[in-house]
């Protein structure tokens, strides 16, 4: 799928997605209930959804992968559980995207009567999804208008009507009782369905293991100041009698503030939030049945997808579906009934986070790692299942409706067609039982698909990589005691350790080696930073395939690039990513011939380097750096986050050191930040060398 998603649609999604029925048609259902509790109500929801929270921004970063919740429960505890929580959320998200466009028609009505809520319903879901046919970024777009426009009235209503607030209002916020008002809580949990929303597209998202917690976090934060503010405003403005029921009671609030012009504004809210939601509804419920086709827990025809990953097949039946919940039933009944499968799914998910963390797959690598691990996931394991017990028997027994059709499902038609296992298994493994081996494969080809994190210092590993240049040797053996001698100097091993690591990883089959590259690796004990060894045998090495789809297993193969890494043992995460952004760099065409044809030691690491993060620059009388020449590294006027890393000084690689004289004819070889690259290549680079 293509990643068109940045940390503003990420923001945008979750935002959208939560500020819409719990804050335009739950208050007053809320209120029904425990009047004004309702305030206490959503601050409870608060305990819950913070682990929960961090729980899914965790698997999100570690698995992107389209259908979200349903991958990461399939990946962690078995297709079984993964065919519940796919099936179940995905009807879940159909209702609440029903619910949203059942509440346009609320209050529309404000204005016009007679209007069919129903009718308008149904022909803003045709609208909707024919814009999500589009793919995600026309749909991001609109989604980005919609959020901060709606953010910008609430924030209004919030200026305008907590001065009015009567704290008298606040006497009775006890009255309905304490049990009323957790089984309140549950009920409008189902406001935070964002956060599902947003992990079920994460596969979308460029770079999610900066941009998932970046945009989720900031959004339900910002959310739950809202949340609190209205419902503040509405107790406190608003005598009980009119609160309760009212479908739209904040815009009954803004009219008693601001007159007409606050009950048009908040109706011009209410319209974006359920447009928002219905739009990311549909938007991310698309994918649950296209991620579960892809695995075979659905028929093929959910696979049926545009060539830029849009999933054609899931966005209309999803589409066709909320049109018939919205002729077949009242979704604003059902679709609370909704909170408590969701409540499960949270549950399961903080589950999923405890089973994948104590499976200890090295591959499991999530850019952002929940803290107060095990005792957050515990609460958020728990507290939903006690919220579903205090929900009362028809969300419990709707609940249980969709569990026990999810397992009949997997019974009749998902178990005879796959043979996968969860994470789980590898816990077991533990406890003397079997693991499921594939699933690593998968993690790890996730792994390289995410890229490095920003910290990681791929680009400082090759700038200061040793180097060896060897026309002729005689076998792959001689070529592991020659790196390790290199090697050895920096990452305080012997070379005979070293060489034994090596080739004992190669035996086991864990060197990949394919089109000419090999790259062997080790980790070592205590080793304070990664250290590469890269080996150009210009008459090549035969050199033991592994058994992989790389190549055919006991097939040696001619290699004339090999990559010695070494990593510290105890960041596994690290050194595969390492490794990754090693293999992503060396697949490009023609690398080999370049690699063979490379006149010097700074040209072939430089084919390693990222393009963006790397910068030549000559000085010659003529170029636009010849302001650097007789100048010292120390005295070049860099960013804090580029560096000097290696100078081509005629037919020498000079490693620069501060107090290092830069004379003409010299070749800069710099690194760093992109954003800054890119300044410095405006500066220091002629128009015709860019290019």
């Amino acid at each position: 799928m293509a990643k068109e998603l940045g940390v503003l649609g990420v923001f945008s999604i979750t935002l959208g997605t939560t500020l819409s029925g719990g804050i335009f048609l739950l208050p007053g259902l809320a209120a029904e209930e425990v009047g004004a509790g309702i305030v206490l109500s959503y601050l409870l929801v608060a305990v819950p959804l913070i682990p929960s929270m961090f729980s899914v921004v965790e698997l999100a970063t570690a698995m992107p992968r389209a259908g979200g919740p349903y991958y990461f429960l399939d990946r962690s505890l078995g297709p079984l559980v993964g065919t519940i929580g796919g099936l179940g959320t995905w009807l879940a998200l159909m209702l609440k995207t029903a619910f949203a466009l059942v509440g346009i028609g609320y209050y529309l009505q404000l204005f016009f009567p007679d209007v069919s809520v129903v009718a308008v319903a149904l022909l803003l879901a045709l609208l909707v999804g024919g814009i999500n046919l589009l793919g995600a970024r026309k749909t991001t777009a609109l989604q980005i208008g919609l959020s901060f426009g709606l953010l910008g009235i609430l924030l209004w209503f919030l200026g305008t009507g907590l001065p009015e607030v009567d704290a008298a209002r606040f006497m009775a916020i006890a009255e309905g009782g304490f049990d009323r008002i957790l089984a309140t809580a549950g009920m409008v949990y189902v406001s935070y369905i964002g956060v599902i929303k947003i992990a079920a597209v994460a596969e979308e998202v460029e770079n999610p293991m900066r941009n998932l917690p970046r945009g989720v976090f900031s959004a339900i934060g910002v959310s739950m100041v809202i949340y609190l503010g209205v419902t503040v405003t509405l107790v406190g403005v608003l005598p009980l009698d009119e609160l309760r029921g009212n479908e739209v009671a904040i815009a009954r609030a803004a009219e008693v503030v601001s007159g007409l012009v606050g009950r048009l504004l908040m109706t011009v809210a209410a319209l974006m939030a359920f447009a928002a939601t219905a739009n990311a509804g549909i938007l991310s419920a698309g994918r649950y049945p296209y991620a579960m086709s892809r695995d075979r827990i659905l028929p093929e025809f959910f696979g049926w997808s545009r060539s830029d990953g849009t999933p054609l097949a899931g966005v209309l039946v999803t589409t066709a579906l909320v049109m018939l919940f919205l002729v077949s039933f009242d979704p604003s009944k059902i679709a609370k009934l909704a909170s408590a499968f969701q409540l499960l799914l949270f549950s399961l998910l903080n589950l999923a986070v405890l089973v994948m963390r104590e499976s200890r797959i090295e591959s499991y690598d999530p850019g952002f790692r929940s803290p107060l691990y095990p005792w957050m996931q515990l609460v958020g394991l728990l507290t939903p299942l006690w919220l579903i017990g205090e929900m009362g028997w028809l969300p419990i027994l709707f609940t249980l409706l969709l569990v026990g059709t999810s397992l009949v499902w997997y019974r009749e038609y998902v178990a005879s067609r796959i043979e996968r296992d969860g994470a789980v298994f590898h816990v077991f493994e533990r406890l003397g039982h079997r693991r499921y081996a594939p699933l690593e494969t998968e993690l790890r080809a996730i792994l390289r698909e995410k890229g490095l994190k920003d910290t990681d210092p791929f680009e400082s590993v090759v700038a200061r990589a040793g180097f060896l240049d060897i026309s002729h040797v005689a076998s792959f053996e001689d070529v592991v005691w020659l790196a390790s001698e290199v090697m050895s100097r920096h990452v305080g091993q012997s070379p005979e350790w070293l060489r034994e690591a090596f080739l004992e990883g190669t035996r086991l089959g864990a060197t990949p080696v394919q089109s000419g590259i090999a790259l062997p690796h080790v980790r070592v004990p205590e080793l304070e930073e990664p250290y590469l060894v890269m080996v150009r045998v210009r008459d090549g090495v035969p050199v033991q395939a592994p058994p992989t789809a790389w190549s055919l297993a006991g097939e040696p193969q001619m290699v004339h690039a090999l990559f010695f890494l070494a990593s510290r043992d105890d960041d596994p995460g690290l050194h595969l990513r390492l490794l990754a952004e090693l293999a992503e760099q060396l697949d490009q065409p023609d690398f080999l011939i370049r690699w063979q044809n490379a006149e010097s030691e700074q040209q072939l690491k430089a084919l390693v380097l990222r393009k963006d993060r790397q910068l030549r620059v000559a000085l010659t009388p003529d170029s636009p750096a010849n302001e650097l020449i007789g100048r010292r590294v120390r005295e070049i006027e860099l960013p804090a986050n580029v560096d000097v890393a290696l100078i081509r000084r005629e037919n020498q690689t000079i490693e620069p050191h501060p107090d290092t004289l830069l004379q003409e004819g010299d070749e800069l070889l710099l690194i760093g930040d992109p954003a800054a690259i890119r300044k410095l290549a405006e500066r220091w680079v002629a128009p015709a060398e860019a290019e």
